[in-house]
């Protein structure tokens, strides 16, 4: 396996953003779950302690997301100083359709949440936007069959 296929990419805020809640993991939700297991164990039988196995529980997610979040960030990337000439990850790209206007933010993976426009690099539209420049228009394969875009703006 080479080696770029290992990193992950991110915007500079959606990297930010792994981290900050890396640190809340961290420092607020670890020590508050570990609290809590110690707590429970002293309510008496383990075997039928509700509490204590749902604290185990809460702790052994925390300690999973933790895991997962150190791994992300160790092959995190980050792009995005995009060159206004063409679309790439880190810019926001404004769109047409039949005459509606569409904003949205080319990101990472990781980063991708489509109620908030933020559409990944590896999506169908990503994949057709990436490259392109002002006034060109992409077409691609959407469910519901063939869509064209114009390229409004990159921004």
């Amino acid at each position: 396996m080479d080696n770029h296929n290992d990193k992950i990419q991110f915007t500079p805020s959606g990297l930010e953003e792994l981290k900050t809640e890396l640190t809340e993991l961290k420092d607020l939700k670890l020590p508050s779950a570990i609290e809590r297991v110690a707590r429970a164990r002293d309510f008496g039988d383990l075997s039928e302690n509700a509490e204590y196995h749902a604290a185990k529980e809460e702790l052994s997610f925390i300690e999973g997301r933790l895991e997962e979040l150190e791994d992300i960030i160790a092959k995190a990337q980050v792009v995005g100083s995009p060159s206004h000439g063409s679309i790439d990850i880190g810019c926001k790209v404004t769109i047409d359709l039949n005459g509606s206007e569409h904003t949205y933010e080319i990101v990472g993976e990781w980063e991708a949440d489509p109620l908030k426009k933020k559409i990944s690099h590896t999506s169908p539209l990503g994949q057709a936007l990436l490259g392109k420049k002002k006034g060109e228009s992409v077409e691609f394969e959407a469910p519901a069959g063939k869509v064209v875009y114009k390229i409004k703006k990159i921004h």
